[in-house]
């Protein structure tokens, strides 16, 4: 009887530890489970929150919402990450060769090419000292005021920048031409005042949009499309100008 009795106990023990270890093992799987739960449940939160709303999404810049053309604009902007100086001065040269032509077309003279190799000179000359110049200008006069900072940037390369190159041009365009120095600031005279007077009706409005919604990469594009009418005025503007230098010897 004590045998059966000890048995039995030993049985109920046994019965006992199984069970606690059981209620342990699920105890354990149900902690598990629910630690994996909270994990996705965060995951899930982030990525809710990381998705996109339809009123949060930027929209895409214009040039790059124009189908294939969009291609281009990209391969420029590469390009003028890469090698600046080099697509700057390849530009120079588009710009300054569309604005002769344009020039000369409006003259309605016949075609002169010596002017278009002159106009490509100094265009090619001056390519790089005016890209740097806007770089400093995009990053200089940065004040807490955008008004203020935009104005100021206008205004300075209104008085610093235009009259510089206006001179340059016009007397570079004398000098190639086989003038002389006089003759070269007697062309400068003639010309720039006239010029710095017009630009002000144009370039101002340029510079403040090119420095508000244009990209860096892309504001040497946009200015150059502008200043390849400007380039046709300025040559036009100084055909005029040696004309009447050619007509006052004669006259007298």
């Amino acid at each position: 009887m004590g045998v059966i009795t000890f048995q039995a106990g030993r049985i109920a023990l046994q019965r006992a530890a199984h069970g606690k270890h059981l209620l342990a093992s699920v105890t354990k799987a149900r902690q598990k489970s629910t630690t994996t739960s909270n994990r996705n449940g965060n995951a899930t939160t982030d990525e809710v929150k990381t998705i996109p709303m339809p009123n949060t999404v930027s929209a895409l810049p214009l040039w790059q919402r124009l189908g294939p053309l969009s291609l281009g604009f990209n391969a420029y902007a590469r390009a003028q990450r890469k090698k600046p100086y080099i697509t700057q001065f390849g530009t120079s040269l588009v710009i300054y060769f569309c604005g002769d032509l344009a020039a000369q077309n409006i003259g309605h003279e016949e075609y002169n090419i010596w002017r278009t190799v002159r106009n490509i000179t100094i265009g090619g000359i001056c390519s790089i000292p005016s890209y740097r110049w806007f770089i400093y200008l995009g990053v200089s006069f940065n004040y807490p005021s955008k008004s203020l900072s935009l104005g100021t940037k206008v205004v300075i390369n209104q008085i610093v920048f235009t009259p510089i190159f206006n001179s340059y041009f016009f007397g570079m365009q004398s000098l190639l031409s086989g003038d002389g120095l006089t003759s070269a600031w007697e062309r400068i005279k003639q010309t720039v005042p006239i010029s710095f007077i017009n630009s002000w009706k144009l370039w101002p409005a340029v510079t403040a949009f090119s420095f508000t919604y244009i990209q860096p990469q892309y504001r040497a594009l946009f200015a150059g499309f502008v200043a390849i009418g400007w380039q046709s005025y300025l040559s036009w503007l100084n055909r005029q100008a040696e004309k009447q230098s050619r007509a006052i010897p004669s006259n007298a």
